[in-house]
C-alpha cells in the first residue's frame, strides 16, 4: 500500500520544527548521541534526524519510541487532553 505524503501548511510546520528542536535539546541534555537514541528507539539515524528537523513524514511510532528513550513518552498523553473547543461545542449542544 502506497502512503500519501502529508501536507503541512507553512504556518503549522513551525509547530513540528519546535517539537523537533525540543526533542533534540532533550537528547543533548541527556548527553546522548543520535546513534545511541536511534539504536535504542529501533529506528534509523536518518529518521531521528528527520524528526529533529520537524519532518511530517516521521511515523507516530518512531516519535513515541524516541520519547520513550528520552523518558518523555508520558508527554504524549498530554496531547489533546484539554479539548476546550470540544467542551464549548458540547455545552452549546446541551443548551438546545
Amino acid at each position: 500500500m502506497k502512503t500519501k505524503k502529508q501536507i503541512v501548511f507553512p504556518q503549522h510546520q513551525k509547530v513540528l520544527e519546535q517539537l523537533g528542536e525540543n526533542i533534540k535539546l532533550a537528547r543533548k541534555r541527556r548527553k546522548l548521541t543520535t546513534i545511541q537514541v536511534a539504536e535504542r528507539a529501533g529506528i534509523a539515524r536518518n529518521t531521528l534526524y528527520l524528526l529533529e528537523k520537524g519532518s511530517s513524514s516521521v511515523s507516530i511510532g518512531a516519535l513515541f519510541n524516541v520519547l520513550r528513550v528520552l523518558n518523555l513518552h508520558d508527554d504524549l498523553l498530554k496531547m489533546a487532553a484539554d479539548d476546550e473547543l470540544g467542551r464549548k461545542l458540547q455545552d452549546l449542544d446541551l443548551l438546545k
